[in-house]
């Protein structure tokens, strides 16, 4: 894959200078990387996609045209770099140390993933032991309850370690991709499940606001999963799971916006990326990237 260095213009000022110090009096950011990919059920390779989509946003400006603002003016971004090895022995206790090293002021985690085994360890190491007074929302094609430890159970594990099925809500959930078991335990644990067709035929932004009432309901923090293979493959290529016929890039995008601009967010995930499967264009890895910067509007939209 040939990559070109971006031209450098004094006018335009580039997404990845987002990042950097904390500027007293704006809302902060925390940027962590999560890369796991060990238990996927899809074989993947080791590339570093954090790394990936962190070079990306060089791609982008800061200036969002839709709410006439420059987030350089209105955000600070701090890289707290990437928990080592979250996969091996003790990676889960490296990934709490990060998180307990993220300044209290932060309003919102951004996670890189990492195959989707990295909600759990993110949102564990975030809201343990309190993990009982926590919403989760997740954009996925999948609804993560199956047996085991892989990327297909995050779910399943956070409901087990003590998470309320009664506050997760799944957005996006497809057909052909699931199973009736698994349906009926996603269903028994109480979880509300929003099908790709009921996202289509109602308002997304309306969709938004009622899985953020029911996972954050009685004043409880949300964490939100974003598996990329919630949009259509033709977008997300790079996403071994990705079939036809999910979500286009823009509801995606519309969506994530609206999702952070509820303070009750706490942290969002952006997973399921193989770099080495994304295509030379590598549309997969800048709409992840396009996404973070989605993700730093919807915090700008609650001074509104």
């Amino acid at each position: 894959m040939v990559r070109v260095a971006a031209h450098r213009d004094p006018q335009w000022t580039s997404a990845a200078d987002l990042v950097g110090s904390p500027v007293p009096g704006r809302p902060l950011v925390a940027l962590i990387g999560l890369c796991t990919y060990a238990t996927s059920i899809t074989p993947r390779s080791t590339t570093d996609t954090p790394r990936a989509i962190r070079e990306a946003l060089a791609r982008y400006s800061t200036w969002s045209y839709s709410d006439h603002v420059d987030l350089a003016e209105e955000l600070s971004v701090v890289d707290y770099g990437d928990v080592a090895d979250p996969d091996g022995p003790d990676g889960f206790e490296r990934a709490v140390a990060l998180f307990d090293a993220i300044d209290p002021a932060v309003v919102l985690r951004v996670v890189l993933g990492g195959d989707n085994a990295a909600t759990y360890h993110a949102m564990r190491a975030l809201a343990e032991p309190a993990l009982d007074e926590w919403g989760l929302i997740t954009f996925d094609a999948h609804l993560d309850v199956r047996d085991g430890v892989s990327n297909g159970s995050p779910v399943r594990q956070l409901l087990e370690a003590g998470l309320s099925g009664e506050h997760v809500v799944q957005l996006g959930v497809a057909d052909f991709a699931n199973s009736a078991p698994y349906a009926r335990r996603a269903r028994d644990a109480g979880v509300t499940v929003i099908s790709r067709d009921t996202l289509r035929s109602q308002s997304l932004e309306e969709m938004v606001v009622r899985a953020l009432d029911i996972a954050g309901g009685r004043g409880r923090a949300v964490y939100v999963d974003v598996d990329l293979d919630v949009a259509d493959r033709s977008v997300v290529p790079g996403c071994p799971a990705a079939a036809p016929g999910g979500l286009s890039a823009d509801e995606l995008r519309r969506m994530v916006r609206a999702v952070t601009s509820d303070p009750r967010v706490r942290a969002i995930d952006f997973t399921e990326i193989d770099v080495a499967r994304d295509v030379p264009d590598e549309r997969t890895v800048r709409l992840a990237a396009l996404l973070v910067l989605e993700a730093l509007a919807g915090v700008r939209r609650r001074s509104l």
